[in-house]
């Protein structure tokens, strides 16, 4: 079995928390991925933190790697130009490889023309200083991450543990994916297109929580549940169920469930036989056409298309 080279780049001011994200979830992959990290001299780096690190390797891992993450810096650092030494290094890596920028990493690639006529993502916090940095980048800055092949960007902190879980769900399939998250105790799957930021995610203190009703309505994908259903569960009025809904989990509680039946269809997309329509059946949806509308509204690729992609991987 062929490992895949991974070679992380911490540059001076780098966050600790998301310089270790790719070793810790790709190095939870059944040794299926070697993780080096490196810097763009061979010395020490200095994060945003009390503390440096030391790195094993200098920038000609780079020339090495299948997949190269830009690790991110404190905002404090960020520029309109690559540094000589960054864009030397950057130069290194071999045409093809698979670019990966986790939160504010994106403004490296973005600073080097690499994103231009792209779509990407960064942490909301910084979102308007990159459109005013970088015109030509196309920024969705409401999202997890954007994988726009071979360049994958992420948002802040816990995503860029969304992106290296969804590089190994891409790259080996659902079940490798969520035996990584378990070993990590980390949630299996938050779709690329769900909200970065919600402004009220846990209830104020004494009020009810949809949490139930969200569990009850998982158990009952295949049903149609209706807003009338949920707030029923909830013991609540509709308006304020639909209320609370949002406040807790930043969509309403239609667009929730079309989310949460698009990640179950996936799911049996990657390990089933069953047709398009069967699966639809399964998750909710009407019709196979109403799964195939959903699934390219999603992730612009239609089921059977995902299907060989995962079956590869399986």
């Amino acid at each position: 079995m062929r490992r895949e080279r991974v070679v992380v780049l911490a540059l001076d001011g780098v966050y600790p928390f998301e310089l270790g994200i790719p070793s810790r979830i790709l190095g939870a992959a059944d040794g299926r991925y070697e993780v080096l990290t490196c810097s763009v001299d061979g010395r020490p780096v200095r994060t945003n933190a009390d503390f440096g690190v030391t790195v094993e390797h200098g920038p000609e891992a780079l020339a090495t790697a299948d997949t190269v993450v830009i690790a991110p810096v404190a905002p404090d650092r960020l520029t309109d130009e690559v540094p000589g030494d960054v864009l030397a290094a950057l130069a290194l890596i071999r045409p093809g490889t698979r670019i990966v920028s986790i939160c504010t990493g994106a403004f490296v690639l973005a600073a080097a023309g690499l994103l231009d006529g792209r779509r990407a993502t960064t942490h909301w916090q910084v979102a308007d200083r990159f459109r005013r940095m970088f015109p030509r980048v196309d920024l969705d800055p409401d999202v997890l991450f954007v994988d726009d092949h071979p360049f994958l960007t992420s948002a802040g902190a816990a995503s860029g543990v969304d992106i290296c879980l969804h590089l190994v769900r891409k790259d080996h399939g659902s079940r490798l994916a969520n035996g990584v998250a378990r070993r990590c105790v980390v949630p299996p799957f938050r779709d690329g297109g769900q909200a970065q930021y919600i402004e009220q995610p846990v209830p104020e203190q004494g009020a009810a929580s949809t949490a139930a009703t969200r569990a009850w309505a998982l158990e009952r994908l295949g049903e149609p549940l209706t807003l009338a259903d949920l707030s029923g569960h909830a013991r609540m009025s509709q308006r304020t169920f639909a209320r609370r809904f949002h406040d807790e989990v930043g969509l309403s509680p239609g667009r929730w469930l079309i989310q949460q039946r698009v990640v179950r269809a996936r799911h049996l997309l990657e390990s089933s036989d069953l047709t398009v329509d069967q699966i639809a059946g399964r998750v909710g949806f009407a019709t196979g056409a109403s799964l195939r509308q959903h699934l390219n509204a999603a992730i612009g690729v239609s089921p059977q298309a995902y299907r060989r992609t995962f079956q590869a991987a399986r």
